[in-house]
């Protein structure tokens, strides 16, 4: 499932290039103003932090919510106390798109991550063109040399690189290259099944001065409450969101 997802993203990237070059999406991206510091926005705290994504589908799931403003979505999260917004633009299987990116990068103030399965410097400058902050890295679908020449590009475009680990020894590639901010996810993207112990069992291995970032396996309080006494910074959130008053569910969230 994740080649799968990994080459269509990139086919679709490709079909996208057809129409607009690599110089004028390099040109687009070096234009915008400066990223935010998503470091900053989410640096551990006395309470956990949320990301709270904007998702319409998922493989494992189906259709989940129609968001036909995403910018509005985005507005509630904000002012629902999140941290930080991801925004899939996937959308073969997650329906989404890059314009959903720049309709939220305009309607928020808190750092946005672009959450698509990236493989290409052209993705990278994509994402900062659409307006993004953050852009996620997935360990498991990218070589070494790949993920580290990822990684130094968003850097040098003064993004943050969301490095997403699912074992040990993705967790130690991750800190290989320097990753700052590191994700542990509970779904494993081969099987789509989940291991809600997974974060808990990895969280050691990720050092004081990086940034712990617990993902999927999210539905109650309680969930979150699991995630943040095993060592997470921050919790990324999608499904119990979209699919519920995102307001009263991240000051649920929120309050554990």
């Amino acid at each position: 499932m994740l080649s799968e997802l990994l080459a269509g993203a990139i086919a679709d990237a490709e079909e996208r290039r057809l129409n607009r070059t690599f110089a004028d999406v390099e040109a687009a991206a070096l234009d915008r103003p400066a990223a935010l510091d998503a470091l900053a926005a989410l640096a551990p705290a006395d309470r956990v932090k949320i990301i709270a994504e904007i998702k319409r589908a998922s493989p494992s799931r189906g259709a989940l919510a129609d968001i036909v403003d995403p910018a509005a979505l985005a507005a509630s999260y904000e002012a629902g106390g999140a941290s930080a917004i991801s925004v899939l633009t996937e959308g073969r299987r997650f329906l989404g798109t890059l314009d959903d990116l720049e309709q939220v990068r305009a309607a928020a103030t808190i750092p946005v991550l672009r959450k698509d399965f990236i493989g290409t410097p052209y993705q990278v400058l994509e994402a900062r063109a659409a307006g993004a902050d953050l852009v996620l890295l997935i360990v498991a679908a990218l070589d070494q040399p790949t993920l580290l020449s990822l990684h130094d590009l968003i850097r040098e475009l003064g993004m943050t690189a969301l490095v997403e680990t699912h074992s040990g020894d993705e967790v130690n590639r991750a800190l290989d290259i320097g990753a700052s901010l590191v994700g542990v996810n509970a779904r494993n993207l081969s099987t789509f099944t989940l291991d809600p112990d997974l974060f808990g069992s990895l969280a050691d291995r990720i050092p004081s001065g990086v940034v712990r970032v617990a993902e999927s396996a999210v539905k109650t309080a309680a969930d979150v409450a699991h995630y943040r006494s095993a060592g997470a910074d921050v919790v990324l959130v999608g499904e119990a969101l979209v699919t519920s008053d995102p307001i009263r569910t991240l000051s649920e969230f929120l309050a554990v």
